[in-house]
């Protein structure tokens, strides 16, 4: 378990790999596509924020949190584990393998990637007055664009029923603000044994 914890963000990328291969071989279209596409942003996006500058989990802590022990209060590596693989994985391969079956799926999953788009490009960015911050770039040149794409086909095709998006709105919300600030606030544990090494630090 201490080595998922320590590495699940490199093993996201591992398999960002294996899903372009994927898409090479099954030549997926339409929705399955763009939500496919949608999951390799998604490993992308968190080995921006875990592994390369990696050092989201320090900023976040600091910038959103004021914390004195940004190492691992609130989000430590045990939450991030959760949110991240428990939460963000499973939800954004259902809906990719679901697709066109369930389609509310996927907008709740794009929701969860403009929420990425907001918090990365102007939340943090002004509480913590910087230009830039882990997870930004891959929030602005991969979520952005998918989003946008895949709204633009749900509507245009009329893909979504009125309670696709109904449950997707509802859903989206939910994992927004439980499947993410919830779960950090309720697993806050200032004396927890996990700890993020120094790396995860924002730059002095």
């Amino acid at each position: 378990m201490e080595l998922l914890r320590k590495h699940w963000f490199d093993l996201g990328l591992g398999l960002a790999v294996v899903v372009a291969g994927f898409i090479l071989v099954a030549h997926p279209r339409g929705l399955s596509l763009l939500l496919w596409l949608s999951l390799i942003s998604l490993f992308l996006h968190q080995f921006e924020e875990y592994r390369f500058p990696g050092y989201f989990p320090g900023m976040m802590n600091t910038v959103m949190f004021a914390s004195t022990r940004p190492d691992r209060y609130p989000l430590n590596p045990q939450t991030a584990l959760i949110v991240n693989v428990v939460t963000g994985w499973l939800f954004y391969v259902l809906a990719a393998v679901l697709a066109d079956r369930a389609v509310w799926l996927g907008i709740a999953t794009m929701l969860v990637s403009v929420g990425n788009i907001f918090a990365h490009t102007i939340l943090f960015n002004l509480r913590g007055r910087t230009r830039y911050n882990p997870g930004m770039l891959t929030a602005d040149l991969l979520f952005l664009p998918l989003a946008g794409w895949f709204f633009q086909l749900v509507i245009a095709r009329q893909l979504a029923s009125a309670t696709d998006w109904l449950l997707g709105i509802a859903l989206g919300v939910v994992l927004n603000v439980v499947g993410i600030l919830k779960l950090i606030d309720w697993l806050k544990d200032e004396n927890t044994p996990h700890v993020f090494p120094a790396r995860c630090l924002p730059p002095a």
